[in-house]
């Protein structure tokens, strides 16, 4: 969550997310009209691009470079495009291609998924769990979990009554979390296992289109947002589990037969009393728009990113300890000028690395030099990802290497 990327009538823009009051456009491309997906690799010079012109051809560039990679035509428009170290996922609404990244070989057809009219599918961001998550039916809320890594099927999740609407993994490819088409119950689940681990109320008054799932990076908290005015952010903790042995009270006492109880009661019962409120809410200023959340840390605070449809990015503060209202710091213009608003922040000092949760600025090394020869993961950005070697995926594509890839033929 150190970069975004927007796709526009134009083109599309890179920008860089390391400062509050500033955004650093990192490249600009006005090259291809309309582009409606546009993923790029983590912080490097990789970025997948597919617009309405041709919507059945995805395009591959390196753009410090200015040059194409490559480019794969499918039998049907491309719905959506994941990737990460070790592959790139393009799914269209009844087909799911699996790539190399290393030489962008196809490597695995999945065919006649159930109909995924919107693309529905995530991948894990940790290469060395590479498991990809797509519906499997369309109408309940069955998950399939593929291993991209051995190509073969994981297992299937039967997640919710009514079909999905999102899906995401954590950080390290160890958790799922998923909403159905009512958004009003969100899971989480252990992978490969399947096991549901937590389980979050929305509200129950509306049904609503959860349009963004995502994770903290240490994935201590979950963050939801729809087509609704309030964005939730629910922290996935045990309680239970947390605390240290207590003395006997009437109130300890109280919850230990509330919570055997649950292993007699009916499974909707059961599951009500484990359900939990949202930890933090944020009310935007605005309603009925597609947005993208994240949870990110930018100078050294836990900071919610919402960035909506119309082509603005807002940032809160968001306090890891006690939770509630989010504040609203700054709104920049993504399409315009970039004009600055709201209040200003004085810490402009560069990020360092540390738990999302963390408040307070801790010790930290400098983080270790050793990336693989040629590989710039800023893309040009003043600051950038640094990623040590031992993160990469064996082969990483060296993307300032004049020999990047072995010549494709299409």
């Amino acid at each position: 969550c150190s970069s975004l990327a927007i796709g526009t009538t134009t083109g599309y823009r890179l920008f860089s997310l390391s400062s509050v009051e500033q955004l650093d456009q990192v490249h600009e491309s006005n090259e291809i009209p309309d582009v409606y997906i546009v993923e790029r690799l983590f912080s490097s010079s990789l970025v997948v691009v597919v617009s309405h012109a041709k919507p059945q051809q995805m395009n591959v560039y390196h753009f410090k470079k200015g040059t194409e990679i490559c480019n794969y035509s499918y039998s049907s428009n491309i719905l959506s495009i994941r990737l990460n170290r070790q592959r790139l996922v393009v799914c269209l609404e009844e087909s799911i291609y699996i790539h190399n990244i290393k030489d962008m070989k196809l490597l695995k057809t999945i065919l006649d998924t159930p109909p995924n009219t919107t693309g529905l599918c995530a991948l894990s961001i940790n290469h060395a769990n590479s498991y990809l998550a797509y519906p499997g039916s369309a109408t309940s809320g069955e998950i399939a979990l593929y291993d991209g890594n051995t190509l073969k099927t994981a297992c299937a999740i039967p997640a919710h009554d009514g079909p999905l609407a999102a899906l995401t993994f954590n950080s390290t490819g160890s958790k799922l979390a998923s909403a159905s088409e009512k958004g009003t119950v969100i899971r989480v689940f252990s992978i490969p296992g399947g096991q549901k681990l937590y389980e979050f109320r929305r509200g129950m008054k509306r049904y609503v289109n959860i349009s963004s799932l995502v994770f903290s990076m240490d994935s201590q908290f979950l963050c939801a947002s729809s087509n609704t005015e309030t964005v939730h952010i629910f922290k996935l903790e045990h309680l239970t589990d947390s605390r240290p042995e207590e003395p006997p009270t009437w109130s300890g006492y109280m919850g230990k037969m509330f919570q055997a109880a649950t292993n007699y009661l009916p499974a909707q019962v059961s599951g009500m009393m484990n359900q939990d409120r949202a930890f933090a809410t944020v009310r935007l200023n605005i309603s009925g728009q597609r947005n993208i959340c994240a949870l990110s840390t930018i100078q050294k605070l836990p900071r919610l990113l919402v960035t909506t449809s119309d082509g603005h990015l807002y940032i809160y503060n968001l306090d890891p300890q006690d939770g509630g209202e989010c504040v609203l710091i700054k709104k920049h213009s993504l399409l315009g000028s970039g004009k600055m608003e709201e209040n200003k922040e004085n810490d402009l000092r560069p990020p360092l690395p540390q738990s999302y949760a963390a408040t307070v600025a801790r010790q930290s090394t400098v983080p270790s030099t050793s990336t693989m020869p040629g590989y710039s993961e800023d893309g040009g950005a003043l600051r950038g990802e640094v990623i040590p070697e031992h993160e990469f995926a064996t082969g990483p594509v060296c993307l300032d290497d004049e020999n990047e890839f072995p010549p494709v033929s299409i």
